[in-house]
């Protein structure tokens, strides 16, 4: 059985302090760590730079046994375990795009129970060879920790399917391990609105979790939209935006793979060294592009969402989306990247006039986004008319290549349970519901063509509307309008 090891707090803030120089926590680090040395479940919620990683990295230092850190990024992984192996901790990643000695090394490590911490992504932690090591009886888990967890409801139903069966993890996990163990689970997010919320607890069977959910509220970040009428309006406002902010940070998001390439392109023959970041690149061209970046040798990257994703870089200046991001989750996030040492940030988004008759980019950006899920749903009705009762995953794909999705949907819907992660049952006489996504990128609409002040909206989109119903932030663009 895995012993409950409790450490007094002050060996708790002495670890803190020798490991990472701090003084003292900051609020609500302390109680959240104290939440997860009690192996309780958590949902976290801090605005980014606001310190979620110690706050589950100390616990999982401080106890015995193995914490599984579940993310999404290779990048936000290696930038995590670097750190925490600068400072001799025992720490390790795995992932599809290590050599297979370096793979083999950590495989060891793990069957040796040398790990304190074990960073994997979805996949990777389902796969065979890591989950058969996984549920040996005598290697002790402690938590399992989903890092960036907004991931479960941005991409965990049609591009990141395997989101959705770790719900069912801890279950077939201690099934193999010795009677009275105890793994607690902890969601750490800088976004999730009350339904993300809701669906995050849901889909990984948190148990009484407790909630801490600090407001995304930054005040040294100053959001401004502005209209463009065509499509050479807007890379004249980039531009004009860009030579206003010589030798400064930034970055500039878009939606799509070409379009960051076409954009750097431009930006590269008008003489600025830019680069094109988007998940088609080599993991040896994405380090260079961004290790350029953090070092200031490039000032700014043109890059699709997965850029920035927890890289700790404190000056970034300015973040501009040169297309909107879909998801309120996802434009909170993004903008979030500026401004993390607390110095004033500028967050720009450029959106075609509303009725898009001469700049249709973000209407068909939207139609196209709607229509996707639209079809992907209907691939998921059909799809359960051809299953069985109850089945196994690989089964499935192999009868129904491509079908991941569709699966996932499923169970996102209530059609679908995961009785582990690797065969499921079909839940009869639930009708399949409005995609979660649908609502939330209506909300993004509201806010980028409201009048109202920007903040005040996002807050309100996040449940904080209340708190703050009679207050403006005074350095939006609409605050500063009026």
């Amino acid at each position: 059985m895995n012993q409950l090891f409790s450490p007094s707090w002050h060996q708790v803030l002495a670890a803190f302090q020798n490991i990472w120089g701090y003084e003292d926590f900051r609020k609500p680090q302390g109680e959240i760590i104290r939440c997860l040395l009690a192996r309780n479940d958590a949902v976290v919620i801090m605005p980014t730079g606001g310190g979620k990683s110690i706050c589950f990295q100390l616990p999982a230092l401080l106890q015995t046994g193995l914490t599984l850190v579940v993310s999404p990024l290779v990048a936000l992984m290696e930038n995590q375990v670097q750190e925490l192996k600068s400072k001799k901790l025992s720490v390790a990643l795995l992932h599809s795009e290590l050599s297979s000695m370096q793979r083999r090394q950590t495989l060891k490590a793990l069957e040796q129970q040398k790990l304190s911490l074990l960073y994997l992504s979805p996949e990777t932690l389902l796969s065979p060879p890591v989950w058969e090591r996984l549920i040996k009886p005598d290697l002790e888990i402690t938590a399992i920790i989903l890092d960036e967890a907004h991931c479960l409801t941005q991409w965990g139903d049609t591009f990141r399917p395997a989101y959705r069966r770790l719900g069912s993890v801890r279950q077939a996990l201690l099934q193999h391990k010795t009677t009275g163990s105890r793994i607690s689970i902890a969601a750490f997010t800088a976004t999730a609105d009350p339904l993300a919320q809701a669906a995050i607890q849901k889909a990984l069977g948190l148990e009484q979790p407790e909630i801490f959910c600090s407001s995304p509220y930054r005040s040294n970040l100053h959001p401004n939209v502005r209209i463009v009428w065509t499509p050479n309006s807007r890379k004249q406002q980039l531009l004009t935006f860009i030579k206003n902010r010589p030798k400064q940070s930034g970055l500039i998001y878009v939606r799509k793979r070409r379009d960051s390439e076409e954009l750097a392109a431009w930006l590269r023959e008008l003489g600025y060294g830019t680069y094109s970041y988007h998940a088609g690149l080599t993991p040896k061209e994405r380090r260079a592009i961004e290790t350029s970046w953090l070092n200031d040798e490039a000032p700014f990257v043109v890059c699709t969402s997965a850029f920035g994703m927890g890289v700790n870089k404190p000056n970034v200046r300015w973040v501009v989306h040169f297309h909107a991001p879909l998801m309120i989750t996802e434009y909170v996030q993004e903008i979030g990247r500026a401004g993390r040492d607390g110095k004033v940030s500028e967050v720009l988004t450029l959106v075609s006039e509303p009725t898009g008759w001469l700049d249709p980019e973000d209407r068909q950006r939207q139609s196209f986004f709607e229509k996707r899920i639209s079809e992907q749903q209907q691939e998921a009705q059909q799809l359960i008319k051809k299953l069985p009762q109850q089945g196994e995953i690989n089964t499935v794909l192999q009868r129904f290549p491509n079908s991941a999705v569709a699966l996932s949907m499923l169970h996102s819907n209530g059609q679908l349970e995961w009785l582990d992660p690797f065969n499921y049952k079909i839940i009869k006489g639930v009708k399949h519901q409005a995609s979660t996504q649908m609502n939330a990128s209506g909300q993004m609409y509201q806010y980028l063509y409201s009048k109202q002040c920007r903040w005040k909206l996002l807050l309100k989109a996040f449940g904080f509307g209340e708190r703050f119903e009679n207050w403006r932030c005074g350095h939006c663009d609409n605050c500063r309008k009026s």
